[in-house]
């Protein structure tokens, strides 16, 4: 294996650095792009205006401008040797010692020590291009701000002017920390295009300070922006402006003034609302990280792509000094380190080991950082990026038989253990379903290693079966080909054998039982193949008979895999031989029966559906009233079973529960088809309107009853959507439903006694098999039939009384003068339905149904009373109108003693009865009763002003809202004047 770390750069040459910096630019360019991550960067995207070049440049200013400053000392210049002399301060503060800092070459580094790296000598490392000993004329870096320049591949033409750029600002600016600075504002206004090779290499310069200072302030800012600050828009506005046109960056230029006062008002914003004393303008996620990330790349040798510098641990001191601008701090800086070790190695080709090794120690601390915090912003950063290595590791690791074998096991130890370590994070740090648990319920490493397994192995098993195939097919025409399941055990027990040499071992340092669960999952996918095949036959053949003796040996081999595996294990391996039946001949049979049966009871509930599409559910269909299909549904299942008990096998008793639960669930499917689409209660029963004041008068009625009018037929509109034109779910369809559903419940009894006589008559049978009824009796389709009634019943009570007889209830009823609007022409409508229904269903049925349609009108009734709109008003003396009506109504259902009995009636109006006193009541007592319950219901807090009571639709004269109703419809001087002093309620919807 190749070394990791090689001798770093010996930098650029001195013909490089003196070639134009435009071409220099483009060559930098092309340098930075030949180690590109195929992964995307879990942090997120900052822009696509700015490109990794764009990145890596704003990265390596923010990098020296915080070097230079890190002491906390006044912001102080040395000039490089290529910068020009005459940019020297008249006073030069003591050189910087971060930068100038010479190179310590240790031998191996702390940081190399702690990540399991190795270091390499020199003589054992990789020639840089243009070293010395190459021939090259390059100059090799002597200080750590050399280095890092040369790591960074920029040229000494670009850092020359960097550094005249924070000389100048500390000129204008003494004493000033870098933190307190926006740093792409300060090099715009310290350049002009004179300090640039040529005017288009400048206007690019610009533009990415430009697009660095949107994507700092404007589009990732740390502190959040609110939609209406005015200095966020004139950034925009100045930023997208100058994208077009360049803008001149002068100290005293107007433009850079406006613009220097937008970007400071944003910049100096913090969570508190004060004015912070550090400038936030790169240290919004995901700039800062993206950023952070650039530097962090900078550690690996910039000619050898995989290996780290030697001097890693003086960089990385240098790069930590970021932090106060970039806002990153330890864990932060622990998590973008474990992302750059990983995306290395994945980045070049995933040939370098050692990277994966680094990761996964950095992990330790990423994890240590997850349990000692509860930040949520640093969470999500956390699982963005586990979730990428995990992503990556799993594509791997799911199906581990393709990407690993003996020449490449070791990498696999290393993918495994970095992918447990993320999920680890994942589940144990970050998710709350983990938390709410008990840890010890939760063993991660070892849930994740037996997702693999199990993945992988079926991966490979689906590999083996397709070889079997063509196996079959090369030898099919020779003698006495072997049938493809006896070729695959064959190649089954290769496998396991190989899973138990080459991959058990790894994996079982994590999982105990590694092997174990690997042959479970053979055994089940070759036993899921060998029920297809059995499935596939109705009788033993020669065929069957070689697949079957394969399948045995095969399953030996790999049980006793599974208890060499556990024999350590607590239950002595019970757990993993639970998972694997055995393949008994036994129980070929038992599958065949069990899948004849499948398929008699799909194609029964084939039948229902396409027959009940067809259904048109008339009553002249049979002289019963009941449904022609549910004849047919019911002669099919006496075939089906007929069919059964004729079998020639010895376990009807045994395999009778699945039949019947098969026609079980067909016939509670018929019941649940035949009352789709019919609606209930709540489907019919219309919106409670919002409560208003009844108009008073004559002048409204016109003009209301039309608008109401209008408004009500939209609103059944709504609900009943098409069924008012649709014939089968008329009054007369929905009785023959209900008929069907009788009749099949009354049907099933005839049923369970003959299956009774088939169990008599089997040979196998025991007196316990038909002595209890378990198993022989339709547990769901008796109860499907009673709930099926009670819901057609009740909902074509309310069918007819909210949408059919709308026309004469709630458009009628009352609307203008009550005297002239009574309740007759409903009552007419309504004996019709009655009529109908009463003609219609079984007489077992016929009382339940019309008790249903009392009970609905009852409903109506109050609802018009209480809920009527404003075009319904009320006085005392209409009092015993209303009674005589309701009077009426209860007549219609007791039909002088041949209708519903009286105490049902009874029972039923008990509601409207109670409420009914309340319209004759006095208004000053309904007010002051009124007061009282609203007072006990609220409290104390109701004296000052008397809450409006809520509509529960619940109607009781002990229920403030009901007794606020009576007085809304109340047509009287005193009604209107306590509502308008109280509630002020409208007189409109």
């Amino acid at each position: 294996m190749a070394s990791l770390f090689r001798d770093r750069s010996l930098g650029l040459s001195k013909r490089e650095a003196a070639t134009a910096a435009a071409a220099a630019a483009t060559a930098t360019a092309t340098a930075r792009s030949r180690c590109t991550s195929s992964l995307p960067s879990p942090f997120g995207e900052v822009t696509p205006q700015l490109s990794a070049a764009d990145l890596q440049d704003t990265a390596y200013e923010i990098f020296v401008a915080a070097c230079r400053t890190a002491s906390g000392k006044p912001l102080t210049y040395v000039p490089s040797t290529a910068s020009p002399a005459a940019e020297r301060s008249p006073s030069p503060s003591p050189s910087s010692p971060a930068l100038q800092r010479s190179l310590t070459s240790a031998a191996a580094s702390k940081m190399k020590k702690a990540l399991g790296l190795r270091s390499v000598s020199n003589s054992g490392s990789k020639k840089s291009e243009g070293s010395p000993s190459s021939g090259g004329k390059a100059k090799k870096p002597v200080t750590v701000g050399e280095l890092m320049r040369v790591q960074m591949r920029v040229s000494e033409t670009v850092d020359s002017r960097i550094r005249r750029a924070l000389l100048r600002i500390a000129a204008g600016q003494v004493g000033r920390k870098i933190e307190s600075m926006v740093l792409p504002l300060e090099l715009l206004q310290q350049f002009k295009s004179s300090d640039f090779t040529d005017q288009e290499e400048y206007e690019a310069w610009q533009r990415r300070n430009l697009k660095i200072l949107e994507a700092g302030l404007l589009m990732h800012p740390l502190v959040l922006l609110d939609k209406s600050n005015t200095a966020s828009q004139r950034l925009r506005q100045i930023i997208h402006g100058a994208l077009d046109r360049p803008i001149e960056t002068g100290r005293n230029n107007e433009s850079m003034q406006i613009l220097r006062s937008a970007v400071m008002s944003l910049a100096s914003r913090s969570s508190d609302g004060f004015l912070a004393e550090s400038c936030h303008w790169a240290d919004g996620s995901p700039l800062n990280l993206r950023l952070y990330e650039m530097l962090l790349e900078a550690l690996f040798d910039v000619n050898d792509e995989v290996s780290i510098v030697e001097e890693v641990d003086d960089l990385m001191e240098l790069i930590k000094k970021t932090w106060g601008i970039l806002g990153i701090n330890l864990m932060l800086h622990n998590l973008c380190f474990s992302w750059v070790l990983f995306n290395r190695f994945v980045a070049t080709g995933q040939v370098e080991n050692d990277l994966l090794y680094a990761a996964d120690s950095q992990l330790a601390e990423v994890a240590k950082d997850a349990k000692n915090t509860k930040d949520p912003a640093y969470s999500k950063i956390l699982s963005s990026t586990l979730s990428s290595i995990l992503g990556w590791a799993e594509q791997r690791l799911l199906a581990y038989h393709d990407t690993f074998d003996r020449g490449n096991i070791d990498s696999m130890q290393s993918i495994v253990s970095l992918g447990v370590s993320a999920a680890k994070i994942l589940v144990e740090d970050i998710s709350n379903e983990y938390r709410r648990k008990r840890k010890g319920e939760v063993d991660v490493a070892r849930n994740r290693i037996d997702t693999y397994i199990r993945s992988s192995i079926r991966t490979a098993f689906a590999q083996r079966m397709e070889k079997a195939d063509s196996s079959r097919r090369a030898s099919r025409n020779q003698p006495n080909p072997l049938p493809v399941l006896a070729i695959l055990a064959k190649d089954v027990g290769e496998l396991a054998a190989n899973e138990k040499a080459v991959f058990s071992p790894i994996l079982k340092l994590w999982h105990p039982f590694a092997a174990g669960v690997a042959v479970a999952t053979l055994h089940s996918c070759y036993g899921n193949e060998l029920k297809q095949f059995v499935s596939g036959i109705m009788e033993l053949t020669p065929d069957a008979v070689q697949v079957l003796r394969a399948a045995d040996k095969l399953e030996k081999d790999l049980v006793q895999i599974a208890v060499e595996d556990s024999v350590d294990s607590d239950d002595g391996g019970k757990a993993i031989i639970r998972e694997m039946p055995p393949y008994e001949a036994e129980a070929v049979i038992a599958n065949l029966v069990k899948i004849w049966i499948k398929t008699r009871v799909d194609r029964l509930k084939e039948w229902v559906d396409r027959n009940l599409q067809q259904e048109v559910w008339k009553p002249q269909e049979n002289q019963e009233g009941y449904a022609p299909s549910a004849v047919e549904v019911l002669r099919i299942i006496d075939e089906t079973l007929d069919a059964y008990f004729q079998l020639p096998i010895l376990m009807h008793p045994a395999l009778l529960p699945d039949l019947m639960a098969g026609l079980d669930r067909c016939l509670q499917y018929y019941i649940t088809k035949a009352k789709s689409g019919c609606g209930s209660r709540n489907t019919f029963v219309p919106t409670m309107p919002a409560l208003t004041r009844c108009t008073i008068g004559t002048k409204f009625q016109g003009v209301w009853k039309k608008k109401e009018k209008t408004l009500n037929t939209q609103r059944r509109n709504s609900q009943v959507a098409t069924m008012n034109g649709d014939n089968s779910f008329g009054i007369p369809q929905l009785c023959v439903r209900i008929n069907t559903l009788h009749q099949i419940r009354t049907e099933l009894e005839v049923v369970e006694k003959r299956i009774i006589t088939h169990l008599r008559n089997s040979e196998s049978a025991q007196a316990e098999d038909f002595s209890n009824g378990l198993g022989k009796k339709f547990e769901l389709t008796p109860a499907a039939c009673l709930e099926g009634v009670q819901q057609l019943s009740e909902a074509m009570g309310y069918k007819i009384i909210f949408h059919d007889l709308s026309h004469a209830l709630w458009d009628g009823l009352y609307v203008g003068e009550p005297s002239s609007s009574r309740i007759e022409p409903f009552l007419r409508e309504l004996e019709q339905n009655l009529t109908i229904i009463s003609d219609s269903v079984h007489e077992r049925v016929r009382t339940r149904i019309i008790a249903d349609v009392m009970k609905a009108s009852f409903d109506g009734f109050l609802l018009v009373l209480l809920a009527g709109g404003p075009s319904r008003a009320f006085t005392r003396q209409d009092s015993q109108i209303i009674e005589d009506d309701f009077k009426s109504l209860k007549d219609l259902f007791w039909a002088n003693g041949d209708g519903l009995p009286a105490d049902l009636i009874n029972k039923f109006s008990t509601t409207v009865r109670e409420v009914l006193p309340l319209f004759r009541t006095d208004t000053e007592s309904l007010i002051e009763r009124f007061r009282r319950l609203t007072l006990e219901t609220y409290g104390s807090s109701a004296k000052s002003r008397l809450p409006l009571p809520p509509t529960s639709g619940q109607w009781n004269p002990t229920e403030p809202n009901t007794l606020l109703r009576v007085l809304c419809y109340r047509n009287d001087e005193a009604a209107s004047k306590f509502l308008k002093k109280v509630y002020n309620l409208p007189k409109k919807l």
